[in-house]
């Protein structure tokens, strides 16, 4: 097409300004619709073009969103092991304190034993009290009788 404004030199000639009868082959091209259908399939390729931009780009937000997906999976696995080791650690304490409790009950009835075993001993000390100042009072009458029998 622009070969026919191709001189030899810069300068054009009238010949070659002046515009030239349409061809017959591109009348009919155009009483047939082919320059129109040319022009869609230019505007459809620019179309794809564009979509397969628009693809490119979704593809990529997706990469992304996967690695975000995936660093925040891996970030709440670290959660949930840190989670899971704080639960084993509360179940440790609560073992502890079970047994805590459980020695703490003995205690108790060792100190409940003592407890009544003091008691006991107070009692049986009491009686052995008693029996001493049923023999001191023995005595002591034995000795006033005595001394009333030596006077």
């Amino acid at each position: 097409m622009f070969d026919r404004y191709k001189g030899e030199g810069d300068e054009m000639t009238e010949e070659q300004v002046r515009p030239e009868a349409p061809e017959p082959a591109a009348d009919v091209a155009s009483q047939i619709g082919i320059g129109g259908l040319m022009g869609k399939r230019a505007k459809l390729e620019e179309a794809i073009d564009y979509v397969g931009l628009m693809i490119k780009n979704l593809k990529d937000k997706r990469i992304m969103l996967e690695k975000d997906i995936e660093k925040e999976s891996v970030d709440i696995k670290n959660l949930k092991e840190k989670l899971q080791k704080v639960n084993e650690y509360i179940d440790e304490e609560n073992r502890g304190i079970g047994e805590l409790a459980s020695k703490r009950k003995q205690v108790e009835g060792e100190a409940d034993e003592v407890g009544n075993t003091i008691n006991s001993l107070r009692e049986k000390l009491s009686g052995v009290d008693k029996v001493i100042d049923d023999e001191g009072n023995i005595i002591k009458r034995i000795r006033d009788s005595r001394e009333s029998q030596n006077i």
